[in-house]
């Protein structure tokens, strides 16, 4: 079948490719790879990738490309289902003869209520959807097609039995031949990523255990499952031939640096192929493997610090603690290891004074840039399970994570701390952490160095204090 896979048309600057991590507007405008779409469209022979947002395309621009396919594949997610299910019933009125199916893990936990929302939707994808997509787009009859639930002439809704794991990674094709053909790799870019780069995932799923992370708890799962080496750096050599203009690759694995050997044994590739690298790391890599990484392109870590309260990380089921984290950002900066350090305001057991003490560990450890997040109780998470249990937030109330205009709102209330609260004081964090002499003094150094990395600077300034005015009316 004529197939499109699609990020349809959202909130401008919404990041609903970046999964688990921040499904909403960024604080500077940001995107990253729609790979969760790139990954099935290469199963699928002359398919077309479309990333409206990242491409800036209109509803009636989207429209018209998709009504000329037969097949439409949209990636969704809990904040964006309504507009999304709004583009697929414009859609189905210009093509009524298309076939729309949804993937994503809002999908993938609440099939039956995203069918019921719309009759547009003919079918989602559950489970690991990119063998399923396939399927489908091979013409092969719905109700024999694993991890798929649709609609039948009837109206009524079935479910087929679910797509076993997949085991052997390597059995999916590169992803980077995919961006080439559709995308326009200058329209990726995240603040603390050399431009332009590409991401890609080497394994799925991840072994921590984290209450809050969407991913592994609806689609991929706590098993990490990994390509070969052999077939990571055959990738990546692709890139590097391929794709010239790319700076900087990012391992976008859930926690790239959890099998040490491998990281080690890929860092070395790495450094023979001569590329500069960033990936997902936790705090708790040694100093020998960071040593490793670091002398073969490693540039930059993010890693998820998320608070600076310890019975907080305990609650969340991080599998760290403070202290460990302070020897790990100490290991970086004597390597000169940068590190982007993600921080969540509102977990379970956040108080006035937790956040105050965050706030102070943020400093404290000082990665080189942060984001923060409010704490997202996506359906199918742990957390979500929590907030409904114990009343710190409605049951189906979790589709407001954004507002109107694609910011994320605080969700979850407490009675000692309240939604507004926990909202405004992600801008206080913000400013004290960067309004300070030394952390204004290094952003400069930094931007004298490069012509190109002080515009880049200046035009992010003025949307990060766009941003903070935003949040404060």
């Amino acid at each position: 079948m004529k197939t499109l896979f699609l990020q349809a048309p959202s909130f401008d600057g919404f990041d609903g490719g970046a999964g688990s991590r921040y499904q909403a507007k960024r604080e500077i405008r940001s995107f990253w790879y729609p790979t969760w779409l790139a990954q099935p469209a290469a199963l699928v022979p002359d398919s077309r990738l479309v990333d409206a947002p990242a491409d800036g395309l209109s509803l009636d621009a989207s429209l018209a490309i998709a009504e000329k396919y037969e097949l439409v594949f949209i990636h969704t997610s809990t904040p964006s289902f309504p507009t999304d299910a709004c583009f697929a019933e414009l859609l189905k009125e210009r093509n009524p003869s298309i076939q729309i199916g949804m993937i994503g893990a809002k999908v993938a936990v609440d099939a039956a209520g995203s069918l019921n929302a719309t009759r547009a939707i003919d079918f989602v994808c559950r489970e690991e959807f990119d063998f399923t997509c396939k399927e489908v787009a091979e013409g092969r009859p719905l109700a024999d097609i694993l991890g798929l639930s649709y609609r039948t002439p009837d109206g009524s809704v079935r479910h087929n039995p679910p797509r076993p794991t997949l085991e052997e990674m390597d059995l999916l094709p590169f992803v980077a031949p995919v961006y080439k053909r559709d995308l326009t790799i200058e329209n990726y870019f995240i603040g603390y990523l050399m431009h332009p780069y590409v991401s890609i995932y080497t394994g799925r799923g991840c072994r921590s255990r984290c209450t809050f992370c969407l991913w592994p708890q609806t689609v991929g799962g706590h098993r990490y499952r990994t390509r070969s080496t052999a077939h990571v750096l055959e990738e990546i050599k692709w890139i590097r031939d391929n794709l010239p203009q790319v700076k900087e690759i990012m391992f976008d694995d859930d926690t790239f640096t959890d099998f040490k050997p491998r990281v080690e044994e890929i860092a070395r590739g790495l450094g023979k192929l001569g590329v500069t690298w960033s990936c997902n790391a936790k705090a708790n890599v040694p100093y020998s493997t960071l040593k490793i990484m670091k002398e073969n392109g490693l540039r930059l870590l993010l890693v998820g610090f998320e608070s600076g309260d310890d019975q907080i990380l305990l609650n969340i089921k991080k599998g760290l603690k403070t202290d460990m984290a302070r020897r790990f950002c100490a290991d970086c900066r004597k390597l000169g290891i940068k590190i982007h350090g993600t921080f969540i305001l509102g977990l379970p057991g956040e108080t006035r004074e937790t956040i105050e003490k965050t706030i102070q560990y943020a400093k404290e450890i000082n990665p080189h840039t942060i984001q923060i997040s409010l704490a997202a109780p996506y359906p199918g998470t742990e957390l979500y399970k929590q907030a409904i249990e114990n009343g710190w937030l409605e049951e189906n109330s979790a589709v407001n994570l954004v507002s109107v205009e694609g910011v994320q709102l605080a969700a979850i209330a407490y009675p000692h701390l309240s939604t507004d609260e926990i909202f405004h004081n992600l801008e206080r964090f913000y400013k004290r952490f960067y309004f300070r002499p030394s952390k204004i003094w290094e952003i400069v150094r930094e931007m004298l160095c490069s012509w190109d990395l002080t515009k880049r600077r200046l035009r992010e300034g003025v949307e990060f204090f766009r941003f903070l005015r935003a949040r404060q009316a």
